[in-house]
């Protein structure tokens, strides 16, 4: 049996906000005995004191990590943002600590670009003002302004995981699909990439946003951009609510410039079920408000759960840090009859050196190294041959190396039979 340097059964692993169950039984799976799963979000001094022993953290949007919470956090080893974004964490700081920070990029694309679509279907046919006023009493069956979506162009403001998704649902149901990126991006199907931003509002009979919050992307469609989108053009936003100026859409919908919108994201967004949610875009009856669900199904959230309580096992159990977003990336082999340590340190020159002179002090063979730096933090997983005795202190050594940030021994090779 492998030895770990801290066994399974006592590594804390503390899962906030209601995360899947498919995350609690794949740790459970692999032999993670302590998970603890509760349903609230955490801050403040509540937060930082329940961190004091957690060693795996799971959040999703709401939970704020910040540079102080972060460092309250002794024994973090990593932190899994169970969600596309990781805003809510203060990655500069948990790069600096150590701490690896691995999300969810892939497993909700279905689930929005479905929204989506159900959303650009709703729109066309003005379901939005039939359901306001049936609510009412009205009974309002004129077919004015009711249209199918086949033939109609879907104009996608970045083409990536979700943006192509639903290139290819628009296109199976008869639209014309125009997409933008600013990154260079193969075109699916009979999809047509436009030039700029302008080319694609110019032609859209509907424009639906996926790109990231960015410096480059904080409102990046505002009045200017509305008025360049086709009169009587729909808007959907389920990306970010930073990139949209939510007063512009607001006025470019009363206006009747823009016929109507479908908007899942917004600037600022209530912390809970108790706060009230406010928008200039509320009352508007062409509009279509959603709390930030573009990714609340089912089968999303059993996909993200199961997603990213991977990659934490794989850096827990061998160092594994593929799919970090705030770290080197190192790809691990399986290695037999090995140890491994892995020191995560200032990228600073001589750190390596002085980590292979400190195994060849002690006629340790090295099986392998894997190496990688990014000018600020470097991350080395060190292999060697056989099992090294308690008392060597080579932990204890690799520790006090200068411009060390942490160290770790994650197992042993076992004992020959």
């Amino acid at each position: 049996m492998e030895k770990l340097s801290l066994p399974k059964t006592k590594i804390k692993v503390l899962l906030l906000e209601n995360i899947h169950k498919s995350a609690v039984d794949l740790f459970k799976r692999h032999g993670y005995g302590s998970v603890e799963s509760v349903r609230d979000a955490l801050s403040g001094d509540e937060l930082k004191a329940k961190l004091r022993d957690v060693h795996i953290l799971g959040i999703r949007s709401r939970t704020k990590l910040t540079k102080d919470v972060l460092a309250a956090g002794e024994k973090l080893l990593t932190v899994g943002a169970f969600c596309i974004g990781t805003n809510q964490v203060d990655l500069s700081a948990a790069k600096r600590l150590g701490i690896p920070v691995f999300n969810a990029p892939y497993s909700n694309t279905r689930s929005v670009a479905e929204l989506v679509l159900a959303e650009i279907i709703m729109l066309f046919r003005g379901i939005p003002q039939r359901s306001w006023g049936a609510h009412e009493g009205e009974w309002d069956k004129t077919v004015k302004g009711a249209r199918e979506i086949r033939n109609k162009v879907i104009g996608i403001v970045g083409y990536g995981h979700i943006g192509s998704q639903l290139s290819i649902i628009a296109e199976a149901m008869g639209m014309q699909v125009r997409f933008y990126d600013v990154v260079e991006k193969l075109a699916i199907g009979n999809a047509t990439p436009c030039r700029s931003l302008d080319d694609l509002l110019a032609v859209a009979d509907v424009v639906t946003l996926h790109v990231p919050e960015t410096p480059e992307t904080k409102n990046m469609i505002g009045a200017a951009k509305f008025k360049k989108m086709k009169k009587g053009a729909f808007f959907l936003n389920a990306s970010r609510g930073t990139v949209v100026d939510i007063p512009a859409l607001a006025e470019a919908l009363k206006s009747g410039h823009i016929a109507g919108a479908a908007v899942d994201v917004f600037p600022k967004e209530p912390a809970g079920p108790e706060e009230k949610f406010k928008s200039p875009l509320q009352g508007l009856r062409n509009v279509i408000l959603t709390p930030h669900i573009g990714g609340s199904t089912e089968e999303a959230q059993a996909n993200i759960g199961g997603e990213v309580a991977e990659k934490l096992v794989k850096y827990s159990d061998n160092g594994s840090t593929l799919g970090a977003v705030n770290f080197v990336e190192v790809a691990l082999p399986p290695q037999f009859n090995t140890t491994r340590f892995m020191h995560i340190h200032r990228d600073e020159p001589g750190v390596m050196a002085k980590i292979s002179a400190l195994f060849s002090s002690r006629e340790i063979n090295i099986a392998g190294q894997y190496l990688r730096t990014d000018g600020e933090i470097g991350y080395v997983v060190t292999d060697v041959i056989g099992r090294v005795q308690v008392g060597m202190g080579i932990r204890k050594d690799l520790a006090a190396i200068p411009g060390t940030v942490r160290t770790r021994f994650l197992y042993e090779a076992p004992r020959n039979t």
